[in-house]
């Protein structure tokens, strides 16, 4: 099955995004056009988008007549093929309109309607098609490798085939994968209800400012009051936050046990010797890069523990509590020398980014220019609109970008990011043929942080503000311990709650927090006083949902620094080789084209020295 909702995960949507926090919110109508994406352009009107639901079912009820004939010959196969591509490029583009169209305004009914209509008319195309794969791996490798050599059109499939072929163990019959594939909707049913839960029914309740003012915190503002300066702030915040998840842990306890217990069936019946070996499978990556992450993070955790003792003594406190670890040490001062100042429009941002961005040749610059004025981005906060950001788009649309920008430097941080991932996307489609048109998660998450690190490393050299510099210094710190170390300590979660299911031990709202408690006791290091709620975290992270997905955070920031210094160091030529690659093959061989080689510790190790560098000069500044 064509994964098409994986673009999606493009997200910067991990527990630290924050936003304004601001107590009034535009109406979508009350926002310019020019600061909304260009979605029209996917669709001028629904009815479109309807033929196009339409169509696509009708081609899969089509395609089930070319079972028992796919491999009667090398062109019965390309057509196959080619007709699959067709009825997926389809459906994709009319799921991305409607997500995205349901993600300008949550409430909107009209788009929660059509997001659900194109989510079924998926399950019921993949129900049509999934005699596919059974029925090509019913025939032998050398059979398919001599269509190849008759039909040269069919090389195009090669590196599919090949895959599909490597995974032949975990492939099941055509009744078998047909029931699975109708399944497809009741296996996601823990993460739909989570998702429910937590965005639509929970709530957090109200704390009280310095002034008297009272604020509902909601996921959006919680880490910017998690930044405020003032300590009684930060506390009715984390409280309001984490006594909500522990009044409802044994329900969200329940769902993520079943969750869990999904991954391993799925995993049993798919004949995988674990959750995550199916997990990391698609992919092709060993178990073993999963580890290495692992072990190597843990070997630099005292370098972790001298920052939190650094982040104790710039603060000015006697005891360092977890509601401290987010406030920045440092302010932007009133005239740094890298950006306008402390509060950026959103062509500032723009500008700011054209430039980070140069070290990768005028014609990047030149094409992220063009898709900011094309109509790329929707800009601005409004009513009803999902929080955080995304990169999304289907093969045939613009590689669309969400944010929620509220003129902070960050934003700035989050705008490179997205529009990393969207420019690899759009080199991506205009090179590759639909087929390797997307990517894997593992590899998107480097095209976003190569540019994190590029625009900070070009504020800094821009920086002759000392306060300035600390603020960037510890900015890109907090990148390392927000992306690579806690996403390493979420990974050590997943492995431990996977392997307790599959050992046939209970997954129980107490063993999970105690599990959890003790991986932050361990990450944070003495320094840092645990208290009672911080157990009850791990029950608001999403991403626990889509099982064994963060790592890919950790490695992708291990690899995209390494890549941004051969950037700067010996030009960008092989790594925009690289952006173009798509899905053309697996991660780690793709990732040797940029100059990375993620099946060793290298990398991460490389990326755990710059992490120490930037530790010492905040302490030499501190």
């Amino acid at each position: 099955m064509k994964n098409i909702k994986k673009s999606v995960l493009n997200l910067k949507l991990n527990d630290e995004t924050s936003s304004s926090g601001a107590v009034s919110i535009k109406t979508r109508d009350d926002i310019d056009d020019k600061f909304k994406w260009n979605i029209e352009d996917m669709y001028p009107n629904h009815d479109l988008w309807q033929r196009d639901i339409d169509t696509s079912l009708a081609m899969s009820s089509e395609f089930i007549k070319l079972k028992g004939k796919i491999i009667d010959s090398a062109q019965s196969l390309f057509d196959a093929f080619t007709a699959r591509d067709a009825i997926w490029q389809k459906i994709e583009k009319a799921f991305v309109y409607s997500r995205m169209r349901r993600d300008e305004d949550n409430r909107n009914e009209l788009y929660q309607g059509m997001c659900d209509k194109a989510q079924s008319a998926i399950s019921k195309i993949s129900a049509n098609m999934s005699f596919f794969t059974p029925e090509l791996l019913e025939s032998s490798k050398d059979v398919i490798d001599e269509f190849i050599d008759q039909l040269p059109q069919l090389s195009q499939y090669k590196f599919l085939i090949d895959d599909m072929f490597r995974e032949k163990e975990h492939s099941l019959s055509q009744k078998e994968e047909n029931i699975l594939a109708q399944m497809g909707e009741l296996m996601s049913a823990t993460n739909n209800i989570f998702t429910m839960l937590n965005n639509a029914d929970l709530t957090f309740g109200q704390i009280t400012d310095k002034n008297g003012e009272h604020i509902e915190i909601t996921h959006g503002n919680y880490i910017s009051y998690m930044e405020n300066q003032d300590k009684n702030v930060r506390k009715q915040a984390y409280e309001a936050m984490y006594t909500s998840y522990k009044n409802l842990i044994n329900t969200i306890s329940t769902t993520y046990n079943f969750n869990t217990k999904t991954d391993a069936v799925y995993a049993k019946i798919r004949k995988y010797p674990s959750s995550r070996a199916a997990a990391l499978s698609s992919d092709n990556v060993d178990e073993v890069v999963y580890d290495n992450l692992i072990s190597v993070v843990e070997k630099n955790l005292p370098t972790m523990h001298k920052y939190m003792a650094i982040r104790k003594k710039m603060l000015g406190l006697e005891t360092l509590n977890m509601t401290d670890v987010y406030v920045p040490l440092v302010k932007i001062p009133q005239n740094p020398t890298s950006i306008p100042g402390e509060k950026l429009d959103f062509k500032q941002a723009v500008d700011i980014m054209c430039e980070a961005l140069a070290p990768l040749g005028e014609k990047y610059v030149s094409d992220v220019k063009a898709g900011v004025s094309a109509g790329w981005i929707d800009v601005y906060e409004n009513q009803g609109k999902t929080s955080g950001a995304y990169s999304f788009g289907s093969y045939d649309s613009m590689p669309y970008i969400l944010l929620n920008f509220a003129s902070s430097l960050k934003d700035v941080f989050t705008l490179v990011h997205e529009m990393g991932h969207s420019m690899h996307s759009f080199y991506t489609r205009t090179t590759q043929p639909y087929t390797y048109g997307d990517h894997s998660i593992f590899t998107a998450e480097v095209a976003s942080t190569v540019n994190e690190n590029l625009l900070v490393k070009y504020l800094l050299s821009k920086e002759e503000n000392m306060e300035m510099r600390k603020y960037l210094i510890n900015y890109h710190i907090e990148e390392f311990r927000t992306t690579v170390f806690r996403q390493t300590m979420f990974a050590e979660f997943e492995k431990w709650s996977h392997e307790q299911i599959e050992k046939g031990e209970p997954l129980t709202a107490q063993s999970m927090c105690a599990y959890y408690l003790k991986l932050n006791q361990k990450y944070f290091g003495n320094e840092v006083e645990m208290d009672d709620l911080i157990q009850y975290e791990w029950a608001r992270i999403p991403h626990f949902y889509n099982a064994f997905y963060v790592y890919k955070y950790a490695t992708g920031y291990s690899a995209a620094a390494a890549i941004s210094d051969i950037i700067l160091n010996e030009g960008p030529d092989d790594y925009l080789k690289f952006l173009t690659t798509g899905s053309s093959n697996h991660p780690i061989p793709l990732l040797k084209i940029a100059g990375v080689d993620m099946s060793g510790k290298e990398p991460i190790e490389r990326a755990m020295k710059v992490f120490r560098n930037l530790v010492e000069q905040l302490d030499e500044l501190s």
